[in-house]
C-alpha cells in the first residue's frame, strides 16, 4: 500500500501519470485519420479515449486535495489563483504559441496535421474557438486551471460530494465548444472524484487493491459496452472514466507496478511530454514521409511504434539536454 502520511511522495500516483501519459501519447500519434487498412487504430484510440483524460483529471484532483489547496480559505485564493496561473496559463499560452507558429512554418515544406488558418485565425481557435484549436492538446492545462480555481469554494460550501455533483450537472449543460468550455463540461467532475476519493481514501484504497480483478472486469464491459454503441456520448465517458479509476489506480498499488521504474520515470516527466508530445510526433512523421516510410497500412507498422516512442522520449531529452539549463522553462516543465 501507498505511504498516506502527510507529506509523503505519493509513488502510486507518479507511476499512475506514467501510464496516463503514455496513452496520451498512443492517442496523439494520428492526428486525424489512420492510413487505409489501418483502422484499427481508430477503435483502440476511441477505446483510449474514453478514461485517459478523466482518470488525468482524477490525479489531478486527488494530488489538488492532498496539498491542501482545495481547501485554501477565501483570503488565500488570490494567491493560489496566481500560483496556477504561472503554473498552467503561462504553459498554455506559451506551448499554444509555439505550436501554432511551428506548425506554420512547417506547413510551407512539409505536410501538417490541423492545419491552422494563418496567425490571427490560429489565435482565435487557439483561444476562443475552440474547435478548430491548432493546439488542441493544451486544453488539459486550462481546464485544470479552472478546476483548481472554482473547487475550493464549492468544496467549502458542499464538500467533496457537492463538488461531485456539480461536475455532474456542468456535464449535462454540453456548453459549446468556445473557450474550452464543452472539455471543462465533460470532465471537471473527474477532478472532483479525486477530492473525493482522497476524503476516503483509508477505505477505498485497500478495495481499489482487494479487488482489482474485478475493477478491471467491470472497466473492460464498460469499454465493451462503449465501443459496441450502448453507451453513446457522454455516458461513454462518464461510465468508463468512472470504471477506469479502481481499475487503473489500483492497478499501480499491487506488483509488478509498485517495483517498476519506467512508470515513475514517464510521470515525473508527465509534463514535458504532455506539452511537446505533438511538436515531437509532428517532427518524426515528418522525418518519417521523407524518408520514405509511406502512410498505408504497411508503413504503419513502422510509424506507429516509431511515433510512439518519438512522442515519449524526444521530450524527455528535450527536458535533460536543454530545458534543465533555463530555469523558468525547467519549472514550467517539471
Amino acid at each position: 500500500m501507498p505511504d498516506l502520511a502527510a507529506g509523503a511522495r505519493r509513488l502510486d500516483l507518479d507511476r499512475a501519470k506514467g501510464v496516463a501519459i503514455l496513452l496520451v501519447v498512443l492517442g496523439h500519434i494520428v492526428a486525424a485519420e489512420p492510413p487505409a487498412g489501418a483502422e484499427w487504430y481508430d477503435v483502440a484510440r476511441y477505446a483510449v479515449y474514453r478514461f485517459h483524460m478523466p482518470f488525468f483529471l482524477y490525479l489531478s484532483g486527488t494530488v489538488a486535495a492532498l496539498s491542501g489547496a482545495v481547501g485554501t480559505p477565501p483570503e488565500g485564493m488570490a494567491r493560489l489563483t496566481r500560483r496556477r496561473a504561472e503554473r498552467l496559463l503561462i504553459p498554455f499560452f506559451l506551448f499554444g504559441l509555439v505550436i501554432l507558429v511551428g506548425k506554420l512554418g512547417a506547413q510551407q515544406v512539409v505536410h501538417v496535421d490541423n492545419r491552422p488558418d494563418g496567425l490571427l485565425g490560429g489565435l482565435r481557435d487557439l483561444l476562443l474557438t475552440t474547435e478548430r484549436s491548432p493546439a488542441t492538446s493544451v486544453w488539459y492545462l486550462w481546464v485544470l486551471f479552472v478546476c483548481s480555481v472554482a473547487a475550493p469554494p464549492i468544496w467549502r460550501r458542499l464538500g467533496a460530494g457537492g463538488l461531485v455533483v456539480a461536475g455532474l450537472v456542468l456535464m449535462a449543460l454540453e456548453p459549446p465548444p468556445i473557450l474550452y468550455l464543452d472539455r471543462l463540461a465533460r470532465h471537471a467532475v473527474f477532478f472532483a472524484f479525486g477530492v473525493a476519493v482522497v476524503e476516503h481514501q483509508a477505505a477505498l484504497l485497500p478495495l481499489f487493491r482487494r479487488f482489482l480483478l474485478l475493477w478491471w472486469l467491470l472497466f473492460a464491459a464498460t469499454l465493451a459496452a462503449a465501443l459496441l454503441g450502448l453507451l453513446p456520448g457522454d455516458w461513454s465517458l462518464l461510465v468508463c472514466g468512472i470504471a477506469s479509476i479502481p481499475a487503473m489506480h489500483g492497478l499501480m498499488l499491487v506488483r509488478p507496478f509498485t517495483t517498476a521504474e519506467w512508470p515513475l520515470v514517464l510521470g515525473r516527466n508527465s509534463m514535458a511530454i504532455y506539452l511537446f508530445n505533438t511538436i515531437a510526433i509532428g517532427i518524426a512523421k515528418a522525418a518519417l514521409l521523407k524518408a520514405g516510410v509511406p502512410w498505408t497500412a504497411e508503413g504503419f507498422r513502422i510509424h506507429a511504434p516509431a511515433l510512439t516512442a518519438a512522442g515519449v522520449l524526444l521530450p524527455m531529452l528535450g527536458k535533460q539536454l536543454v530545458l534543465r539549463r533555463i530555469p523558468v522553462l525547467d519549472r514550467m516543465t517539471s
